[in-house]
């Protein structure tokens, strides 16, 4: 089987236990290290051309991550396009199986298996209130109806802009250092926050730096997540 993943945990997912399968993936792909298939682009400017040349059997994309103009492009070019739609725990769980056992017909994963069970096993800690910035300049955070903010809940901190309208919305600094957090959590990624670039924003605020691929990526990195993220938090889980 051919395989063209457009997202970068979905690749990940499907490397771990069937790396041959990839013929193309996008720019952004950096697990597992090493991966001989083809780049075909960003997850936003996939080059259309040259995954039809692939000629794959499945394309796998994502309804947030990818364009809804690219997917369409490639599936008027006859190409088969399996859509995943990623927004809590469960969904991911659900759709990784999708992926993988029914689009790409792989045997279910054990490490699926270790991820719900590490996170079956979570015990929040005290409930806390947080801002979680994804970029700068301008400010955005994540808002409503989002996989990091669901992973956030389950270990006990409770996204501020969780009700918002938007699920990324831009909100000005003054604001968010008014919304009536007492922890800012900064991944690295998909804008790379450090010590040094990030924390100086929210003077009155901890601020928890956090590896953006165990916060927002649906893959292997789930059944280390818990552990990770609640370290980075403070959390014993």
């Amino acid at each position: 089987m051919r395989v063209v993943s457009l997202v970068p945990s979905l690749t990940e997912a499907v490397a771990v236990g069937a790396p041959g399968l990839l013929v193309g993936v996008t720019d952004w792909c950096t697990h597992p290290a090493g991966l001989d298939a083809e780049r075909i682009g960003g997850t936003k400017n996939p080059d259309v051309a040259r995954v039809v040349a692939l000629a794959p059997d499945l394309v796998v994309a994502n309804e947030e991550e990818n364009r809804a103009a690219d997917l369409a492009a490639l599936t008027a070019a006859g190409l088969d396009v399996l859509v995943t739609e990623v927004r809590s725990l469960p969904q991911a769980f659900a759709e990784l199986e999708r992926v993988l056992v029914d689009g790409c017909g792989l045997a279910r994963p054990g490490w699926l298996d270790a991820a719900e069970r590490a996170w079956a096993a979570v015990r929040p800690g005290p409930q806390r209130r947080a801002v979680v910035p994804i970029w700068r300049r301008p400010w955005m955070v994540v808002g409503r109806d989002t996989f990091a903010g669901d992973l956030l809940a389950r270990l006990g901190v409770h996204n501020v802009y969780a009700g918002h309208a938007e699920r990324y919305p831009r909100i000005a600094i003054d604001e968010l250092n008014a919304a009536g957090a007492d922890l800012v959590v900064l991944p690295d990624e998909p804008y790379r926050f450090t010590a040094a670039d990030g924390p100086e924003a929210f003077p009155e605020l901890p601020a928890a730096l956090v590896d953006g691929r165990q916060l927002t990526w649906y893959g292997p990195s789930l059944a280390n997540a818990p552990a990770v993220i609640g370290a980075a938090l403070g959390i014993d889980v």
